[in-house]
């Protein structure tokens, strides 16, 4: 079955490039024009991802980034931001919104498409069905739960991936390329810095002293430690 890709965007053309190259590539792509339209679509579709445009009348992508991001039906829809903004400032902040991935305007489609790809499939279910306990921490990949003590933690896919990759290889330092390699997947457009991101939000996830485990390691990367 085709993923259902979610395109969130107000200019026609840019709308109607976008739906070909998806349907192209065999996904199957529904379009939204603003956030209302959009969220009126995730409620009745089982939407596979969302490619949502940062420039939207009333409601901007980023606040609708938020909103996708803390409601518990959307909350683990995958999001890649469209953007004609490239400042690094403004790609912290399509991250820290919620989204899992950045694109600047203009874009190969071909690009997009190989995003898309990397992100459904580093999104998928677990393969490993095993749960995971590490100090205070506990991990179901079969239900997609995490237990920081007796709270119930809310992580969004990359996050809970992330997280899943640390708690099953503790102790042992990563940098940031190897991270991006091992949990985001090679041959992907991501930089650095998205870590780094991504582990801010895992970290304020937790309890003080739960946080406490991923560790910055100066010069060299990320370490999970109990």
């Amino acid at each position: 079955m085709a993923a259902k890709i979610l395109i969130i965007e107000d200019e026609a053309a840019v709308r109607e490039m976008l739906s070909f190259t998806l349907k192209n590539s065999g996904f199957e792509a529904l379009e939204a024009i603003n956030g209302e339209i959009a969220l009126d679509i995730v409620q009745k579709y089982n939407i596979d991802l969302i490619l949502l445009d940062w420039m939207l009348p009333g409601k901007a992508g980023i606040d609708i980034s938020r909103s996708l991001r803390g409601s518990a039906e959307t909350k683990d829809i995958p999001i890649i931001m469209l953007t004609a903004k490239s400042d690094e400032s403004d790609k912290i902040l399509g991250l820290e919104s919620g989204a899992d991935d950045y694109v600047t305007k203009p874009f190969s489609p071909k690009e997009l498409v190989a995003r898309i790809k990397a992100l459904l499939r580093r999104t998928a279910p677990q393969a490993d069905t095993k749960v995971v306990n590490c100090g205070a921490l506990s991990l179901n990949p079969m239900t997609h739960k995490v237990q920081d003590g007796n709270v119930h933690v809310d992580l969004g896919p990359t996050e809970f991936k992330l997280l899943h990759f640390f708690m099953t290889h503790p102790e042992r330092v990563y940098s940031r390329s190897q991270l991006l390699d091992l949990v985001w997947g090679r041959n992907i457009y991501v930089e650095e810095r998205t870590v780094d991101v991504h582990i801010l939000r895992l970290r304020k996830s937790f309890k003080s002293e739960s946080s406490k485990y991923i560790q910055t390691v100066r010069g060299s990367g990320y370490r999970f430690s109990t």
